[in-house]
């Protein structure tokens, strides 16, 4: 009986601990093949504002690093980009003003493949990372990618991009294959204790996110 309460109340514990984690925050990622256009940025800012997120991460702005104003949305003042000088690639991180984020530390490569931010948003830590893999080696690139970040990634960690990697076979299309990249991969996000949360929300569903 004794053990029952206690473990009653280590539950009731447990949820209070959820509960008061802090306000909910939703993040939304899209590959914008560019955003050279004007019409193009004036479409993908209406459809920022109209999702209304805390975190809106985009990839392939193919943006230079002189570009950066282009990517101004109303509402969204905080803006992390890394760019490629041959406007090829680019990711890009934007964080409502609704919210209280502070920026700690920013780690982002040259070739605008990826941005890492780490800080505190309403008082919790997050570390974010924003991938765009290349088309070609992107198993290679993303395992390699992990392990330089290895120190920074805990359970505070949300990883979000265009991987251009099918994970499981139900990912798979006819020109893509579960190779042994694709499976030394998978070892490093399990070793890492990494979640494909679409995959964890959609276990039995032929398909990802797109």
């Amino acid at each position: 009986m004794g053990r029952e309460t206690k473990e009653i109340e280590e539950n009731r514990k447990t949820r209070h601990k959820m509960v008061v984690v802090g306000p909910h925050i939703s993040i939304i990622t899209l590959n914008v093949n560019g955003l050279n256009s004007p019409i193009k940025r004036h479409r993908v800012a209406g459809w920022i504002k109209e999702q209304d997120p805390t975190i809106c991460c985009l990839q392939e702005t193919h943006l230079s690093p002189k570009d950066k104003h282009r990517l101004r949305v109303k509402g969204w003042r905080t803006i992390l980009q890394a760019n490629n000088e041959q406007k090829k690639a680019g990711v890009a991180i934007l964080i409502s003003d609704k919210v209280d984020f502070k920026a700690k530390q920013i780690k982002k490569d040259k070739e605008g493949q990826y941005i890492m931010i780490k800080g505190t948003l309403h008082q919790e830590d997050i570390t974010l990372i924003n991938i765009y893999a290349p088309n070609i080696g992107a198993p290679k690139f993303v395992k390699q990618l992990l392990i330089e970040l290895k120190e920074d990634i805990n359970n505070n960690t949300i990883i979000v991009g265009d991987l251009n990697i099918p994970l499981t076979p139900m990912e798979r299309t006819s020109r893509q294959k579960i190779n042994k990249e694709i499976i030394e991969l998978n070892e490093k996000l399990d070793q890492m204790d990494l979640i494909d949360i679409y995959r964890t929300l959609h276990p039995k569903t032929a398909g990802y996110t797109f």
